[in-house]
């Protein structure tokens, strides 16, 4: 189990809400001081984190935010107390002599060492300061179980609150889960191993491999060295630090970060000097709280990175991926087809502007007015509803693509729910943009319109001067009246051919117009009730993105 990790002694595990969210600011009062180890500003990183959790709440389980929020109050909690003091525990299995180290650093034997087992039954301190009751209260610890040592005022060790913590391996009932629960509060731990049980599984597996992250503030001893003759010792020492490099723990060896590792014996003095000079340079950085809270948010946003990040390549819905979907719900809404129905009736009525009388006048006695084809409206038709389903599952799976899954399924949601009623929505803004009556008359329609008339009446006038001719009423030779009608005959359906090849141009114009308006009147609706709401949802994501970078240190 590494830092901060346990929810608390005695805490409930199911959470009724999100810690960290909505009580004290973390680190209000915190300023820390500049300090080795401590390279990332840490305020930042919690401000970043409160924001990730206020953010996600809607989107994420609130179990997958909990380990968060403990950390943000964890630091609200540490600093509210001054950061001048160091919280340092020694941690260690039974027989380990835990209790005879600490009481070699007090210079004074307040924690009872002996051969019955577990020795130390609850939590003892011992504080080179006179003002650490603030910090103890909130480690639980007894008013009776704490001391002073054999010289309080030691520079050396200023500000040092030492804590003797019971066996981790204890049989006896809520040892254990005490001593985690003060892991997950202390600034930094010193564990206590001897030759025996120096490569246990359990230490190794529980409590050292999950330290990966804390290693700047681990120490990590190997007490009762006088037990080993000749270079045992140093060979037991190097098989212990190769197991914690197999553990990831980094060692802070040739001036690196890292754990401390230590040869002492308590019960010879051999190491303690060393122990103590460690000790005391590392109380005096007071940057150990920040160190320790920094891995606690390493730790806590790199178990929140997988519903942040993913592998998936670029995320967001691209360009062509909206324009895809305007296209497919356009096609749905028969945008297509209701253009080119325009353009018929363009056509049609290009005709009857500019056609031969005649032909009007037999087409509609034999129809009726009522069935004449020249007045035929281009209509709308009903949106196809699995079309739209599709369009909008496809944009909602394209627009998911790179985002983990609580955000994916979230967008997904945020698609669906726009998409209900889009069917009905569209059909509306289709026929209010459809064409309602007939296209708009050109001026040249009538001007061929009279040119037409103008050559009917000279049909009948020739016709009328034949008649003349023909009974000798009128003077003259019968063939001028019969070119004058051969000439205006024949001059109708020529024009009217021509004006039907300068009509395609103009008519597929108008098309192509109805055709966008019915597009943008299908494309607004999808904009309206599936695009917003999903870019919405992909810029919140965005903003948690960028939260996370922030709390996670880039």
């Amino acid at each position: 189990m590494g830092y901060g990790t346990d929810p608390g002694y005695g805490a409930d595990p199911d959470y009724a809400d999100v810690p960290g969210y909505g009580g004290e600011r973390a680190f209000e009062v915190y300023e820390p001081r500049p300090s080795h180890g401590a390279a990332r500003p840490l305020r930042p990183r919690l401000d970043a984190l409160r924001e990730l959790i206020g953010l996600s709440r809607s989107r994420l389980d609130r179990r997958a935010l909990a380990e968060a929020g403990r950390v943000l109050d964890g630091a609200a909690a540490r600093g509210r107390h001054s950061l001048g003091h160091t919280v340092v525990a020694l941690a260690g299995a039974t027989g380990s002599g835990k209790s005879t180290l600490f009481n070699a650093l007090a210079g004074v034997e307040i924690s009872r060492a002996g051969v019955r087992r577990p020795t130390t039954a609850e939590p003892v301190s011992c504080a080179w300061t006179d003002h650490a009751d603030g910090l103890l209260d909130r480690l639980g610890i007894a008013p009776r179980s704490r001391h002073l040592p054999a010289d309080p005022h030691d520079p050396g060790l200023r500000g040092l609150v030492l804590l003797d913590l019971p066996d981790h391996d204890s049989a006896a009932a809520g040892h254990r889960e005490r001593v985690e629960w003060l892991l997950g509060l202390v600034d930094a731990v010193v564990w206590v191993v001897d030759p025996e049980k120096y490569a246990d599984a359990v230490l190794h597996e529980r409590y050292l491999r999950p330290l990966a992250g804390y290693a700047e503030v681990t120490f990590v001893v190997l007490n009762q060295v006088d037990r080993l003759p000749g270079e045992a010792a140093d060979q037991v020492l190097d098989d212990l630090r190769r197991l914690l490099d197999e553990d990831g723990l980094a060692l802070g060896e040739h001036g690196e970060p890292g754990a401390t590792v230590l040869p002492v014996s308590a019960l010879t003095g051999r190491g303690i000097g060393d122990l103590r000079a460690s000790l005391g340079r590392f109380v005096g950085e007071c940057g150990a709280a920040e160190r320790r809270l920094t891995a606690d948010v390493d730790g806590a946003t790199g178990r929140l990175r997988p519903c942040y990040v993913t592998d998936g390549g670029p995320v967001g819905m691209t360009e062509h991926a909206r324009a895809a979907f305007e296209d497919r719900l356009a096609e749905a809404a028969g945008a297509a087809a209701v253009g080119q129905a325009a353009e018929r009736v363009w056509l049609r009525e290009a005709h009857r502007a500019c056609g031969v009388p005649w032909t009007r006048l037999r087409r509609r006695a034999r129809n009726g007015p009522a069935k004449d084809p020249g007045g035929a409206m281009a209509v709308a038709p009903v949106t196809a509803r699995p079309a739209v389903d599709e369009a909008v599952r496809i944009l909602a799976d394209e627009a998911a693509t790179g985002l983990s899954g609580a955000w994916a399924q979230a967008v997904r949601e945020a698609a669906r729910a726009g998409a209900e009623g889009l069917p009905e929505a569209v059909d509306e803004a289709v026929a209010c943009a459809a064409p309602g009556g007939r296209p708009d008359r050109p001026a040249w329609w009538s001007v061929v319109a009279s040119f037409q008339l103008t050559l009917v009446i000279a049909q009948l006038v020739a016709v009328g001067w034949l008649l003349g001719v023909l009974t000798g009423q009128a003077a003259g030779a019968w063939w001028p009246p019969v070119a004058l009608f051969a000439g205006a005959a024949s001059g109708g359906p020529v024009l009217a051919w021509a004006c039907a090849l300068s009509a395609r141009g103009p008519a597929r114009s108008h098309g192509e117009a109805v055709e966008r308006r019915l597009r943008d009147a299908a494309a607004g609706c999808g904009r309206a009730r599936v695009l917003e709401p999903v870019a919405a949802e992909l810029l919140r994501y965005r903003e948690v993105r960028e939260k996370y970078v922030v709390a996670a240190a880039g």
